[in-house]
């Protein structure tokens, strides 16, 4: 059986700065206002109207039509009134990042869907959206603020885009300061790439003093069904807590590939290298950590079928 094989890139970059370094200087500080993103949705709007003239003029129909709609990039708003980053290349791929929190919530290449976004998720801003690639910072789980952190439930802002590229930005609102009062600035970046779909989160301290965090996309992928899905890696061996135990339990992974039959909460640490296969659906997607990410999250809540388990 044929196999399309996508990447996911993740990087996680920290650096500490104090605010009046001279590493960024005000004068190179690039911003980008709501005019020039409307103008540049505006000019994708122009390159769909000569996209599906084109389409009509040879005979295609609304099939060619819609697709020369959906392809197109720049700033969109869905029914709900949420904006978000449209991503779009060449060979017709593209990915949607919402504004609010930063959530890459589809990446479709060569005609497939990679990333799943729940059944019951609320995509009008009234609480995170569930799915996506969703942001866990400055806080994973429970702990000291709410559960996973804020950066999932507050609005990003688009510091520079393109066709394929997208940067957004998140800074201390009063809103987070109540939680967590450090002097930050994460900057998000997502590319859109030929063979790949590239993330980068680098996360500046802009204070006078040091801070911990941590960080992890709360990723939700795509499968024809659990019986045709499995997830290869360096697993074998390998310490995980399972969270499905008692209060959570250490345990040793003695599998090469993992396979899912029953609900799964599981933390495996030092495996930063899950390529998930569907021979449902013929495709496999290769999720490659390249900086910061070290450990990887297995979750499924088997059997719920509000949140999509299957």
């Amino acid at each position: 059986q044929n196999t399309d094989t996508m990447k996911l890139s993740l990087a996680l970059l920290a650096s500490a700065f104090a605010a009046t370094s001279a590493f960024s200087p005000a004068a190179t500080k690039v911003s980008i206002s709501r005019s020039s993103t409307s103008l540049n949705a505006s000019r994708n709007r122009d390159k769909v109207a000569s996209r599906s003239k084109w389409a009509e003029s040879r005979g295609y129909g609304t099939v060619a039509v819609a697709e020369a709609e959906s392809a197109a990039a720049g700033l969109m708003t869905n029914d709900e009134g949420l904006e978000y980053v449209r991503l779009a290349n060449e060979a017709g791929d593209t990915s949607d990042i919402y504004l609010y929190g930063g959530v890459v919530t589809s990446y479709k290449a060569g005609g497939q869907e990679y990333i799943a976004v729940r059944p019951d998720a609320k995509m009008d801003g009234s609480k995170p959206i569930s799915g996506g690639l969703s942001h866990c910072w400055p806080q994973f789980g429970p702990g000291e603020i709410q559960q996973h952190g804020f950066a999932r439930n507050v609005n990003w802002t688009v510091k520079s885009m393109t066709d394929t590229t997208v940067e957004l930005e998140m800074a201390p609102s009063d809103y987070t300061k109540e939680m967590w009062d450090k002097e930050f600035l994460c900057t998000f970046t997502v590319a859109l790439e030929d063979d790949k779909l590239s993330t980068k989160m680098f996360v500046e301290n802009k204070g006078e003093e040091s801070f911990d965090f941590q960080a992890a996309l709360h990723s939700y992928f795509t499968v024809s069904a659990l019986d045709n899905f499995s997830i290869a890696g360096s697993f074998a061996g390998k310490e995980f807590l399972n969270k499905m135990v008692g209060e959570g339990e250490m345990q040793t992974e003695d599998r090469e590939e993992i396979t899912i039959s029953e609900e799964y909460d599981r933390v495996y640490m030092g495996v930063n290298d899950p390529v998930l296969k569907d021979t449902g659906s013929g495709k496999s997607l290769s999720v490659m950590n390249t900086a910061g990410y070290e450990d990887t999250v297995l979750w499924n809540p088997y059997g719920d079928e509000g949140m999509g388990y299957n």
